[in-house]
């Protein structure tokens, strides 16, 4: 029994200490171990702080203010060199990194914490939020079309206390994106007090050089403009089988986003505050000009292949309806395209620029304040977006189909994201927003069979004679040319009676819902006029009440 409880016990204190010993293996790391901390350099002066990431890299803008850069290599990790090269090359690599600084990166000094451990106290939902960090990201550099990250990493050595450097990666790449982002040849050429600090950390020559960089990029946009401009005035609605027409916006603005890109990036090279913003810009502006001359050229393509004109579309005949199926098709196929190609080009800016991503990370993360605010300002969009969509899946209304809405009779010129654009037939334009036209029950005349039976109703008296004007009506429509021969459509009816007299139905036949209302108007007129021939004569055919009465 003895020998079974001591089994038991020795059993259970080596589980404790194996769960221990996991729980200590899985404890994040809190420093890279390093034999010594660049020992090519020496002893480190005083007066640098390495001990939080905030004070760090304060210590480093110290110093490179002062262009100390002897002790500003002391903020680096020159662990890559070898220890005999680390005197010589490692003022050059801070010189470097304070040059990069300067041009490429903006710090967010709220973002960068003060604590030895870089742990962050403020509660964030990252993964990472209250645990010890050994490496932070400060930005993302790009060189030959490959982000370079840029950290600083907490670093101890075998004997002393650990201390944040600029990481031994970043460090390795400096010498490259030094060469990339360096002073340009015109630049070292202005003279000195030009080079010197303005304001908002810029120099006197950046102040001057960007507005006119703007100015010089607007004239040569202008000048563009101008060469593929045969007629001025004329749009991509007035002209949209011209392909000229269709290729001037976008080549004009990708014209302008290459001479800033030339203007940035190998005549005059801005500091990181400029560079923050332009660069997300320059690249949406080459993204979108790209997704608009893709666009455009598939809409002239389009529009030569199909004819979007509504009033001909309108029009009765063999392959119409074909006609109007393709057109309406086509034309959802195009907002599809559009949908998608700003999905691609929203795609490719966010994943290009550092800041957009990071904008576009923070707003997917979380469902903060903005993002509730887009999404409801947007709701009304893609709604109708989607209702546009439904409506080329249903085919209940397509370009040029006849349909009567909201008590007037039109055509469907266009059907677009956001509304619907109907032609009424006096040829006044009505838009109507795409979810309300879905939304409201509408009559389409050409929906399936443009044959159709219109109605004409005839008040008289009680004791009018129908007789005489049945065999009147047959003579009215065999008199119309327009009107066919389908007995089996027409009848004359008494529907109803009241106490001022009878109502008579008289069916008209319309093999055209173009001419249908012009036939129902001109059989009433005719039988109005035989009914007052019959009337003038012994037999009274309308009601004797007054207008007053009747109403």
């Amino acid at each position: 029994m003895y020998r079974l409880v001591l089994a038991a016990a020795l059993a259970l204190l080596s589980l404790a200490f194996a769960s221990l010993l996991a729980a200590q293996s899985s404890e994040p790391e809190r420093w890279y171990k390093v034999e010594l901390i660049n020992p090519g350099l020496g002893t480190a002066p005083q007066t640098v702080d390495r001990t939080t990431p905030r004070s760090s890299l304060e210590s480093f803008m110290f110093r490179a203010d002062a262009e100390d850069w002897d002790g500003a290599a002391h903020l680096l990790d020159l662990s890559a060199l070898p220890a005999s090269e680390q005197a010589v090359e490692g003022p050059k690599r801070a010189k470097a990194f304070a040059t990069l600084l300067e041009r490429k990166i903006m710090i967010d000094w709220y973002d960068l914490r003060d604590r030895p451990d870089g742990v962050d106290e403020r509660g964030s939902d990252t993964p990472l939020a209250g645990e010890p960090r050994r490496s932070l990201l400060l930005w993302y550099v790009k060189l030959n079309d490959r982000p370079i990250p840029i950290r600083i990493n907490r670093i101890k050595p075998e004997v002393g206390d650990p201390a944040w450097l600029v990481s031994r990666q970043t460090v390795m790449a400096l010498p490259a994106l030094a060469d990339a982002y360096g002073p340009t040849e015109l630049e070292l050429m202005l003279p000195e007090p030009l080079r010197t600090k303005a304001f908002w950390n810029l120099r006197w020559w950046e102040v001057i050089a960007f507005p006119l960089a703007l100015a010089v990029t607007g004239l040569i946009g202008f000048v563009v403009n101008r060469a593929l401009s045969r007629g001025f005035a004329r749009t991509h609605r007035d002209a949209p089988t011209s392909m000229l027409v269709a290729i001037r916006p976008p080549v004009t603005l990708a014209v302008m986003t290459m001479v800033m890109v030339l203007i940035t990036h190998h005549v005059l090279v801005f500091s990181g505050r400029i560079d923050t913003i332009l660069s997300p810009l320059l690249i949406l502006g080459g993204v979108v000009a790209a997704l608009w001359m893709i666009v455009n050229v598939a809409d002239v393509i389009l529009s030569r292949l199909v004819k979007f004109d509504g009033g001909e579309l309108a029009e009765m005949g063999e392959g119409q309806e074909a006609r109007r199926n393709i057109a309406t098709r086509v034309s959802a196929a195009r907002r599809m395209m559009i949908v998608i190609v700003v999905l691609v080009g929203a795609g490719i800016t966010i994943s290009e620029a550092s800041v957009m991503r990071s904008l576009g990370l923070s707003l997917l993360a979380s469902a903060g304040t903005a993002t509730i605010i887009l999404a409801y300002a947007g709701r009304n969009i893609l709604t109708n977006i989607m209702a546009s969509l439904q409506i080329a899946l249903n085919q209940s209304a397509r370009i040029g189909d006849r349909v009567l809405y909201d008590g007037q009779l039109c055509s469907v010129e266009r059907i677009h994201f956001t509304y619907v654009q109907l032609r009424v037939w006096t040829g006044r334009r009505l838009v109507v927003p795409v979810v309300d036209f879905v939304s409201e029950p509408f009559e389409n005349w050409t929906m399936r069979d443009p044959y159709m039976i219109r109605e004409v109703v005839l008040h008289l008296s009680h004791g009018a004679d129908v007789e005489p004007l049945r065999r009147a009506y047959h003579e009215i429509l065999d008199s119309i040319e327009d009107i066919p021969d389908r007995p089996v459509d027409r009848g004359v009816y008494v529907q109803r009676h009241d106490v001022f007299g009878q109502s008579v139905l008289f069916l008209v036949p319309a093999p055209d819902p173009n001419i249908a209302w012009a036939l129902e108007c001109e059989v009433r007129e005719r039988l109005l006029q035989e009914a007052r021939v019959i009337d003038d004569g012994a037999h009274a055919m309308f009601p004797s009440a007054s207008p007053a009465e009747a109403a």
